[in-house]
């Protein structure tokens, strides 16, 4: 019990001096720190016909064209059955095929299978990950997440936080009732078992930032709970005074329905079991099931599969080819 609280009590001493605002990281101020330093944004999409154009045409017009900020725009198609990709194309990306990236690797599905091919794809010294379904997107969603890998060279990992209303049918925004997942399933167990890790506000979000060296060096998990993985290791891997997080103020986005929300917890719980296998914290003969048995408004069961793989880190892949 005192140890958590020592931890919760660090947690909080971390939030003031590497929590920031969006406002505090303006376009024209950050081209001097940025220097020689490239910076790439990914989108991962998987039919995002929709919005994908938008996102990148505001990226290119605000943060390329206008202020040299950003060096590529890259997204990775997930499979999509829709127009992302030519939407994505046309509006002035690079667009990469999830399955044509590494390809002479198995494949895997998935957001974070997504994520790491993306980063495989990419050149930057920073990488900027934003999801493709954002219906209110703002260039300063890559500013904030920038300023502070820009402005400090300690700084490895920065993470978005924002208000996250829920859009049910009627169409009525709900203020602090989006985030279902987080609330119920993440930051309990964040508190529970990383407790330093509980200043952050959306452990689970989209957005975020870090040095390719850093991102480079963790695993990532294929699935949903990629998310959760990424902060585990890398308070592991960089230490908490290296992470930081913005506020970015709104995020408005679709929204999954209720079994899929229960699929992605089975996922996250699955993430988070095997951080506290890894980290010697639980010790079992037997494994977590990898199923999940739902059940529709109709009564009718439905067996599902929750397991997630995981891709190494990417430089073990680049040392691998060296050494061969």
């Amino acid at each position: 019990m005192e140890t958590d609280l020592r931890a919760l009590a660090r947690a909080r001493e971390w939030c003031g001096p590497h929590s920031s605002t969006a406002a505090e990281w303006p376009a024209d101020a950050l081209v001097p720190a940025k220097g020689t330093t490239t910076v790439s944004v990914v989108l991962p999409a998987r039919d995002e016909e929709r919005t994908v154009g938008d996102i990148v045409t505001a990226i290119r017009r605000d943060l390329v064209e206008k202020v040299p900020l950003v060096d590529e725009v890259v997204v990775v198609d997930s499979n999509s059955t829709d127009r992302t990709a030519e939407r994505a194309r046309a509006a002035g990306a690079r667009v990469v095929h999830q399955n044509e990236v590494l390809s002479h690797l198995p494949r895997l599905t998935g957001k974070g299978e997504a994520l790491w091919k993306g980063l495989a794809a990419s050149h930057g010294d920073i990488v900027v990950f934003v999801d493709a379904d954002l219906l209110n997107f703002g260039s300063h969603f890559v500013t904030g997440l920038i300023g502070p890998l820009l402005a400090d060279k300690g700084t490895q990992f920065v993470k978005a936080t924002y208000e996250r209303p829920f859009t049910g049918e009627d169409g009525v925004p709900r203020r602090g009732a989006g985030g279902r997942v987080t609330e119920l399933v993440a930051r309990p167990l964040l508190n529970m078992f990383w407790p330093e890790l509980a200043g952050f506000g959306q452990p689970l979000g989209g957005e975020y930032a870090a040095r390719r060296d850093a991102l480079e060096r963790v695993p990532f998990v294929t699935e949903y709970g990629v998310e959760f993985g990424l902060l585990v290791d890398l308070l592991q891997l960089v230490g908490l005074d290296a992470m930081a997080q913005v506020d970015l103020g709104c995020r408005t986005h679709g929204h999954q329905p209720m079994n899929a929300l229960g699929r992605m917890s089975g996922q996250i719980m699955l993430t988070a079991w095997s951080r506290l296998e890894r980290q010697g914290r639980v010790v079992t003969s037997e494994s977590p099931s990898q199923s999940l048995l739902q059940f529709g408004l109709d009564g009718r069961a439905d067996l599902v599969d929750v397991g997630v793989a995981e891709r190494p880190p990417l430089a073990s892949l680049v040392l691998e080819e060296d050494v061969a």
